[in-house]
């Protein structure tokens, strides 16, 4: 399939994409809100000539957010417009970046709505995060010379058999790419053989490596639990869990209950239009329930608290003793395992993470990721961390010395931006 025949199937596609929007919008209200955008029309006013940086969603975001500060204190004299596709991600871009950046939805890969778009933003530079690529966005950038960056690329070898049996398509966008910072030797070897030109493909690492905690953060969890009377509880965090896995989160606190009754769970579902579902799941399992979203206190017989706040994740990992990171117990492919790490934290997870293979192979390697595979399993685990204090810091230990010895990765994709602008 090349390019043409994929803005056709794309075009027919449109009364589906829009189905899909309002099925979404049931459950996610905001999928309904700022649709022209989506097709390049009522895009808010883009000062022209700065740097454009495309975060898919929450996660990307996150992700960018360092790269996208150190971007505007080089060069404080060009706007940076942030697009992403989904109204989390959206709301997570307002939250960093306020009004110094400019922000809208990214029109669907369109030829007419990616050359509005571009024709309103007019860049001196794309960067893209991770994989999100789009055949006609490159190309129209490609037209009006505007270098398109890959930034903290990633391929997995699923996703490369999937673009590999579309060659036609994949191999001509590769081509047009300027720079694909990747992450490991590994997939950069996936992306030249797809097609990518070999002096645009750079091993730069990840820049998730380069996490900076809040100094402050620790002590705001400290001062947090002590007015809630909770020093001496056990608290841990299941995070960014998906449909599936939060029954089996709760089964694990069920049976960490048992020996351990002053436990505290910290559940955070990874999409806010599921936060009242967990909720009524949480009561409904027996489970005296409060809600982060309240500003309430913790009290001593509470078992759960539901993160059902945005943008407070490391917040909610700081004031837990033990992280598990969800999207790994279901066939997801598992969410950013270097937070928890960062904050000094035992870190377990899943079996699935083919998103972060590298990550977890490092962190397991060192001894600072524990995986289980059901709710004995999980609960397990706990109980013994919780029970084991030397074994605790140890993976703590780990953790840190993995994430100091990958740092500089940022550095890297910087200088290949600078080069380009």
């Amino acid at each position: 399939m090349n390019r043409h025949l994929y803005t056709l199937l794309l075009h027919l596609a449109l009364p589906l994409i829009a189905l899909r929007l309002a099925l979404r919008a049931r459950k996610a209200p905001a999928y309904a809100r700022r649709i022209r955008e989506r097709f390049s029309f009522g895009l808010p006013p883009l000062q022209p000539g700065g740097i454009w940086v495309h975060a898919v969603s929450v996660g990307e975001s996150i992700a960018a957010a360092p790269m996208i500060r150190a971007l505007q204190a080089h060069h404080p004299e060009l706007p940076i417009t942030v697009t992403c596709m989904t109204p989390t991600g959206s709301e997570r871009i307002q939250a960093l970046f306020g009004d110094s950046v400019q922000h809208c939805y990214l029109p669907y890969d369109l030829p007419w709505a990616a050359a509005r778009f571009l024709e309103r933003a007019r860049p001196r530079l794309a960067v893209v995060m991770e994989t999100e690529l789009w055949p006609n966005h490159i190309h129209q950038c490609a037209r009006r010379g505007i270098p398109v960056a890959l930034a903290n690329a990633r391929l997995s070898e699923r996703s490369a058999r999937g673009y590999a049996r579309f060659a036609r398509l994949t191999a001509p966008m590769l081509a047009e790419l300027s720079l694909l910072a990747v992450q490991t030797q590994t997939e950069a070897q996936r992306f030249l053989a797809l097609g990518a030109r070999p002096e645009c493909v750079e091993v730069t690492g990840s820049i998730k490596f380069d996490l900076k905690i809040d100094a402050d953060l620790p002590r705001r969890a400290a001062d947090l639990r002590r007015q809630w009377q909770a020093e001496q509880r056990p608290v841990w965090i299941a995070a960014s869990t998906h449909a599936g896995e939060d029954e089996i989160v709760l089964d694990a606190h069920r049976q960490l209950l048992a020996s351990r009754p002053d436990a505290l769970l910290i559940l955070v579902p990874r999409h806010p239009e599921r936060f009242g579902a967990v909720h009524e799941l949480c009561l409904s399992q027996g489970m005296a329930t409060r809600r982060r979203s309240t500003g309430e206190a913790v009290h001593a017989g509470d078992q759960v608290l539901l993160g059902d706040t945005m943008g407070e994740l490391l917040f909610l990992y700081a004031l837990a003793d033990i992280a598990f990171v969800g999207g790994s117990l279901v066939a997801n492919g598992g969410h950013n395992l270097l937070e928890p790490a960062a904050l000094g934290k035992p870190v377990l997870s899943g079996p699935h993470l083919f998103n972060f293979l590298e990550i977890a192979a490092q962190l397991r390697e060192a001894g600072a990721l524990s995986e289980v595979e059901n709710a004995d399993q999980l609960a397990g685990r706990v109980a013994t961390l919780l029970g084991e204090p030397d074994e605790a810091q140890r993976m703590s230990q780990a953790g840190l010395a993995v994430l100091q010895a990958n740092q500089g990765a940022l550095e890297r994709l910087l200088a290949g931006l600078q080069r380009l602008l």
